[in-house]
C-alpha cells in the first residue's frame, strides 16, 4: 500500500465547501490534499460539458448575504466572468403559468376570482385556528398560507422533489428554506412591489431576489478555478479518490485509507475536513462506532437526482431561466433553461438547452432507466406540456448526482444528534457543507461553514451547526443588508461543544 507524505489538512469532498476550505488554508499557509470520487470537481455545484453544451445539476445563482462569501467569489473570478442575471421563473399549475414570486393580476386571473376568494377564506381561518403543534412540512405551510394554497402550490411539487407525503417532511425544511414568507408578505409584495415602508430603508423587503450573478460558463468554471490556485499553491487534488476507512484512535483521526484508481494509499494529516455525506462517514470509521451511533447514521436519508439535458433545435423557447412544474401527470420537477443563465452555456444561437430535473432514489426506476430511454421520456414530457416539439430535440445527456439532498423526515433530528454527539468527541475531525452536517445549506452556506472551520483550525470557536440555522432565508433581503455573519454563535469554551438535543 502507498503512503504519501503527510499533509497540513485532508479533505474529503472537492465540492463548494471542500474547496473553499483548500482556498482558506492556501491564505494561511497551509497545504492540503484534496480527496474527490467523482471525475471532476464541484460536486452539485459542477458544470457538465456536452459537446460545447454546458449545463448545471440543477440551477445555481451566485447571491449571498455573506460578505466573506461575496468577497470569495470576486477574487476568484473576475469582473468580466461573472454576469449579473435578471430572475425570471414561474409556476406550471393546471396548464397555465404563474409568476413566482406572485404577481397578483396574473394569480387572480390564473386562479380564478372565487378559488382566489377560497384563499383568502382558508388563510383568515389558519391565522384564527392555527394548527398546533407545528411539526410538519404541512403543518408549517398550512399555518402560513392556508390550506388551499399549501395544497395549490406547495403539496405536489414538494412531495415530486421529496417522494414523501408533506406530513412526513418536519417543520424544520420550511423553516430553513421559506422562512419569513407567508400569503400576506407575498400579497403585499405582488401589490406594493419594492416601496418602501414609513421611508426607513431597513424595512424595505425584496420576497424573493429579482437579480443574480452567474458565472458566463456555469458554476463549474468557478470550482475549477478554485482547483487551479489551490493546486498552484502546492495543495493537491485527487480525482477519483475513494475513502475506504477513517482510521481513529482516543479523540482524533489518525489517517484515512483510499483507493485511486486501484492503487491503495494511507493519507495522514493533522486535520481532517469532510464534506461527505454523514452517514457514510459513519459507516467508514474504524474501528466501528457504537452500535446506537451506526443505526443512528442509517436513519439519516438523502433523496438523489437526475438532470435529463436537451438539445433543442430552436433559438428561443421561453425566457424563464427555470420552471417549477406542479403538475402529477408528469414526473419532471424543474425545468432550467440554460441559455437564459448565460448566452455562454450554449454554443449556437440557433440553439436551446434544457435541462430536465428529475427527483428519484438511487435504484429505482427512474435512477436506472437507461439514458436514453431517459431522453425519450423528457422529450414527450416536454410535448405534454406544450413547450417542446419532441421532434426538435437534436441530442441529450443524462447526469446522475447521488445523495443530492439531506431528507428532514421524522426521524433525522434525533438520529443527527447522536451522530453529532459522538463525531464532537474527534477534535481533529471537522465536518462542513450540506451533506457533511446534513443540512439543507445552499452554496454560500456551505462555503461559510468551510472558512469558519479554518478558523477553528487556526485557533477560533465558532459554531458550525449554527450556519444558517437561525439566518432569514437567504432570498428575502431588506435593503441594506449585506453580511449576516455577524449572527454566528462563538463558542468562547476551548471544550468541545456537546450539541444540545434540539433540532439543528
Amino acid at each position: 500500500m502507498g503512503r504519501n507524505s503527510e499533509k497540513d489538512v485532508v479533505i474529503i469532498g472537492a465540492g463548494p465547501a471542500g474547496l473553499t476550505a483548500a482556498y482558506e488554508l492556501c491564505k494561511a499557509g497551509m497545504r492540503s490534499v484534496i480527496l474527490e470520487k467523482d471525475t471532476a470537481v464541484g460536486g452539485i455545484s459542477k458544470t457538465v460539458n456536452y459537446k460545447g453544451y454546458h449545463f448545471d445539476i440543477g440551477g445555481h445563482r451566485f447571491f449571498t448575504k455573506v460578505k466573506a462569501v461575496d468577497d470569495m467569489w470576486r477574487e476568484v473570478l473576475s469582473k468580466g466572468q461573472m454576469l449579473r442575471r435578471s430572475r425570471l421563473s414561474r409556476i406550471y399549475y393546471n396548464k397555465k403559468f404563474f409568476y413566482y414570486p406572485l404577481r397578483a393580476a396574473n394569480a387572480l386571473f390564473g386562479l380564478g376570482i372565487w378559488n382566489s376568494c377560497l384563499i383568502v377564506l382558508s388563510y383568515l381561518w389558519a391565522q384564527v385556528f392555527p394548527v398546533k403543534p407545528e411539526d410538519t412540512f404541512e403543518q408549517w405551510v398550512s399555518n402560513r398560507f392556508g390550506k388551499r394554497l399549501y395544497t395549490i402550490f406547495f403539496k405536489t411539487y414538494t412531495e415530486k422533489v421529496w417522494g414523501i407525503p408533506c406530513s412526513e417532511i418536519t417543520a424544520d425544511w420550511a423553516a430553513q428554506r421559506i422562512k419569513g414568507l407567508s400569503l400576506s408578505s407575498a400579497v403585499k409584495s405582488a401589490l406594493i412591489g419594492n416601496a418602501r415602508k414609513n421611508g426607513n430603508k431597513g424595512d424595505l423587503i425584496k420576497t424573493l431576489i429579482d437579480e443574480f450573478d452567474y458565472p458566463e460558463r456555469g458554476p463549474g468554471m468557478m470550482w475549477e478555478t478554485v482547483t487551479q490556485l489551490v493546486t498552484d499553491q502546492g495543495s493537491e487534488v485527487l480525482l477519483q479518490a475513494d475513502v475506504e476507512k477513517l482510521c481513529w484512535q482516543g479523540d482524533k483521526v489518525t489517517g484515512l485509507e483510499i483507493t485511486v484508481g486501484q492503487e491503495k494509499k494511507t493519507v495522514t494529516g493533522q486535520h481532517f475536513i469532510s464534506s461527505m455525506p454523514i452517514r457514510e462517514l459513519v459507516r467508514k470509521l474504524e474501528p466501528a462506532p457504537p452500535l446506537e451511533v451506526l443505526k443512528a447514521a442509517n436513519m439519516l436519508n438523502y433523496r438523489d437526482f437526475l438532470t435529463v439535458a436537451l438539445i433543442i433545435d430552436q433559438p428561443d423557447l421561453f425566457k424563464d431561466n427555470w420552471i417549477y412544474i406542479h403538475d402529477p401527470a408528469v414526473k419532471i420537477g424543474r425545468i432550467q433553461n440554460f441559455k437564459n443563465w448565460s448566452p455562454h452555456m450554449v454554443p449556437d444561437e440557433s440553439k436551446t438547452c434544457l435541462g430536465l430535473e428529475y427527483f428519484c432514489q438511487e435504484g429505482d426506476g427512474l435512477w436506472t432507466m437507461s439514458d436514453k430511454d431517459l431522453i425519450e421520456l423528457g422529450k414527450a414530457e416536454l410535448e405534454l406540456l406544450k413547450l417542446v416539439k419532441a421532434s426538435d430535440v437534436s441530442d441529450g445527456s443524462v447526469v446522475r448526482m447521488p445523495k443530492a439532498y439531506p431528507v428532514y423526515d421524522s426521524t433525522y433530528a434525533d438520529a443527527l444528534v447522536t451522530v453529532r454527539e459522538f463525531i464532537s468527541q474527534l477534535g481533529n475531525l471537522h465536518l462542513v457543507g450540506r451533506n457533511g452536517l446534513h443540512k439543507y445549506n445552499n452554496q454560500d452556506h456551505s462555503m461559510l461553514t468551510a472558512m469558519l472551520v479554518v478558523k477553528n483550525i487556526l485557533g477560533a470557536h465558532y459554531d458550525i451547526w449554527s450556519v444558517n440555522a437561525d439566518q432569514e432565508y437567504h432570498e428575502e433581503v431588506k435593503e441594506g443588508e449585506t453580511d449576516f455573519s455577524h449572527e454566528l454563535a462563538v463558542v468562547n469554551s476551548t471544550q468541545p461543544r456537546v450539541p444540545q438535543r434540539v433540532l439543528p
